[in-house]
């Protein structure tokens, strides 16, 4: 691995968002993204972390299947170019507290100008209550029977997996194939991004 990136939340939220879609439609199609919150203590070994609940993210139902992308992170946000993260490696730790998610599963996904693509072939553990002693460790393989496409903004299109793991330009976690919308605390505790 050559490169590796790291989110711990030393200093604040590290422009991690939620994506609140209902808000985008109130505002005539205008993306609406919500700050996480950040803790200084209560994390991994008490040391910091960020959060989000219900009251931040909603059903983004053009997605098929419908999705909530509860934590986002845009790379232009932080002033930085797409990474290509073909066959890179993730830690990540996510923790809930009270949260239902009502048959959802969570995924990593990977955007591209206008095209998502989850991990569902590697769905992430979220502890209970508690920080989990090893983090999630899942390899962004390259190939497309690990992945599903849920969203093409122009849908005449068909933009491959490859096409989009070699430019991303944001990432995040979602939760998808719930009953009802889940509902409590997320926690993301530290996150880390190793590229070959």
């Amino acid at each position: 691995m050559k490169e590796s990136l790291k989110n711990n939340f030393e200093k604040g939220p590290e422009s991690w968002c939620s994506y609140d879609y209902h808000w985008s439609i109130v505002a005539k199609g205008r993306d609406i993204f919500i700050l996480t919150s950040w803790e200084r203590t209560g994390g991994l070994d008490d040391g910091p972390y960020i959060w989000t609940d219900e009251s931040r993210w909603s059903a983004d139902t053009p997605e098929n299947p419908v999705s909530i992308l509860p934590l986002i992170l845009n790379r232009s946000w932080i002033g930085e170019d797409s990474l290509d993260l073909r066959n890179a490696e993730i830690s990540v730790y996510l923790r809930g507290d009270n949260l239902q998610l009502n048959d959802a599963k969570c995924y990593f996904w990977v955007n591209k100008g206008g095209v998502r693509w989850h991990m569902n072939g590697s769905p992430l553990n979220i502890s209970e209550g508690e920080w989990a002693s090893e983090p999630n460790i899942i390899r962004l393989h390259n190939d497309q029977e690990h992945w599903y496409r849920s969203w093409e903004n122009h849908p005449s299109n068909v933009t491959s997996l490859n096409d989009v793991l070699s430019v991303v330009t944001s990432y995040g976690f979602s939760f998808v194939g719930f009953a009802q919308e889940p509902r409590g605390k997320l926690s993301l505790g530290h996150f880390e991004i190793k590229t070959p």
